[in-house]
């Protein structure tokens, strides 16, 4: 099978198994994994080096911490509608920690400054109060867009001005960075917390990085305990992802390449599809098509396995599992699958 539902489906390659089976472990519960903790200290020296790195076995798990650390129960998060802290994990936000999120429709998922603007609110006796504005970089419903630095800094100037905290869901961060040329401590300079994910791209089999203020490391660590994320041996997990971390960041680039061509045979073939920026690639079938759960059944009948990503929209995901005739020969399926 031709899998492009995500590229969270890569399988670690022998060198990382490698790596991983040779890493050295301790209890991490007990800030004692050397090799989850040069993880931690390496993301974090990544990002610029204001934070301190705090290693959970997922993504959402690193959001929720980085989240409630700055929002407490009944306060406010800012976002935008679509993005993965509303719209994929389970309304986590309002189950553990009594967060009520406040949305804005984006183009492509990214918030407008004139919007984070309008959506701020102090808070009085009657009103609740923003406690953070949430970003993500990149943005998944909105295949992979990536959020211009300028626009961020806006953002940034008025959270600071008004005292609220800016958060980064930064899974696919590594894209921007390599789309753009964006250095990472550029990014890191810019956000209050950061979640950045080692099992996409970057192919590691489970892990995610959440980047806090040292003050809060504590309160972050006790968190994640509470949430059933404090591992012992964690070190197996950590050194996949400090093997991808060294090898698999600029091969990114190939994978926007896959998608690009991806993209480009869809389009010759009549179907709407977006301009991809990073490894997204998002199509809308228009009436009298099929709706993409049947469009999906139809691929996965001829090999090619796809993400139903709405009603009438698929998504296409490349990754470092495969080459360029695979993703020709999946665009190929896709475009036969959608008459």
């Amino acid at each position: 099978m031709i899998d492009l539902r995500s590229d969270t489906v890569t399988r670690p390659t022998p060198a990382m198994r490698a790596a991983m089976a040779d890493a050295e472990v301790g209890d991490d519960v007990y800030a004692e994994d050397p090799t989850v903790r040069a993880l931690e200290e390496r993301v974090a020296e990544l990002f610029g080096g204001r934070h301190v790195g705090l290693f959970t076995p997922t993504g959402v798990m690193a959001n929720q911490i980085a989240v409630r650390m700055s929002v407490g129960p009944g306060e406010e998060l800012v976002l935008d509608a679509d993005a993965h802290i509303v719209a994929h994990e389970d309304g986590a936000a309002a189950w553990h920690g009594g967060v009520q999120t406040r949305t804005a429709l984006s183009p492509r998922g990214l918030l407008e400054p004139a919007d984070v603007a309008r959506l701020l609110r102090r808070g009085d006796p009657y009103t609740v109060g923003t406690r953070a504005v949430a970003v993500e970089q990149t943005h998944n419903r909105g295949g992979g867009s990536v959020y211009p630095l300028e626009q961020l800094a806006a953002i940034r100037e008025l959270t600071s001005a008004a005292d609220v905290v800016l958060h980064c869901d930064g899974a696919r961060i590594w894209h921007a960075h390599v789309a753009t040329g964006t250095p990472l401590a550029a990014y890191g300079e810019l956000f209050d917390t950061l979640s950045v994910c080692l099992s996409k791209g970057l192919g590691a089999p489970a892990g995610s990085v959440v980047l806090l203020p040292g003050d809060r490391m504590p309160e972050a660590r006790r968190m994640r305990h509470r949430m059933g994320g404090a591992m012992r041996q964690a070190g197996i997990l950590a050194a996949g992802g400090l093997y991808a971390l060294d090898r698999h960041i600029d091969r990114l680039a190939e994978d926007h390449a896959h998608a690009a061509l991806v993209a480009d045979r869809l389009t010759e073939a009549g179907l709407d599809v977006a301009a991809p920026e990073t490894n997204v690639v998002l199509v809308l079938l228009p009436e009298p098509r099929p709706e993409a759960a049947e469009v999906a059944a139809r691929c996965r009948e001829s090999g090619v396995l796809v993400s139903a990503f709405g009603p009438r929209l698929i998504r296409l995901v490349t990754h470092m599992d495969v080459d360029a005739s695979a993703c020709a020969k999946a665009a190929e399926v896709v475009a036969v699958s959608a008459v």
